[in-house]
């Protein structure tokens, strides 16, 4: 059997492919679909809220949050006067393209599960916790 860090990675890729592939049928590019995904699931938040969720740099969540606001998915509004503290929102559009995205990473899971059964999947989805909680740099595990 081949090592359990080859076995994670070649699952990853091979799903991500998949969502990607979908998702760009959408007109999104990499990145984006995460951060629909986090702002339906968790409404208005901040830049740094939305790195956490979707595990990138801010940085990265900035550079892919101006794609989305010019492409009408997203709005960022500041809060309290505070000029750094920009906090971002779905647009109608970005709600459906959200609703979109959330069909694609259903039909990925149920892809990934399709020769397990419920129990088998519940146990994966629990080891796979345990291994993230391992494997997670300490600021990250919180969320």
């Amino acid at each position: 059997m081949e090592p359990l860090h080859y076995l994670l990675m070649k699952a990853h890729t091979q799903l991500n492919r998949r969502i990607m592939a979908d998702a760009a049928a959408l007109g999104l590019s990499p990145g984006q679909p995460k951060v629909l995904e986090c702002l339906a699931e968790c409404g208005e938040c901040n830049q740094k809220a939305i790195a956490r969720y979707c595990e990138i740099e801010q940085a990265t969540v900035g550079s892919i949050l101006l794609r989305m606001e010019r492409d009408g998915l997203v709005r960022r509004v500041q809060k309290d006067g505070n000029r750094r503290a920009l906090y971002v929102s779905l647009t109608p559009r970005g709600l459906q393209m959200a609703a979109q995205v959330q069909r694609i990473f259903q039909q990925a899971d149920a892809r990934a599960a399709a020769e397990l059964s419920v129990e088998e999947c519940l146990e994966l989805q629990r080891l796979l916790q345990r291994v993230y909680d391992a494997v997670a740099e300490p600021e990250r595990k919180s969320f």
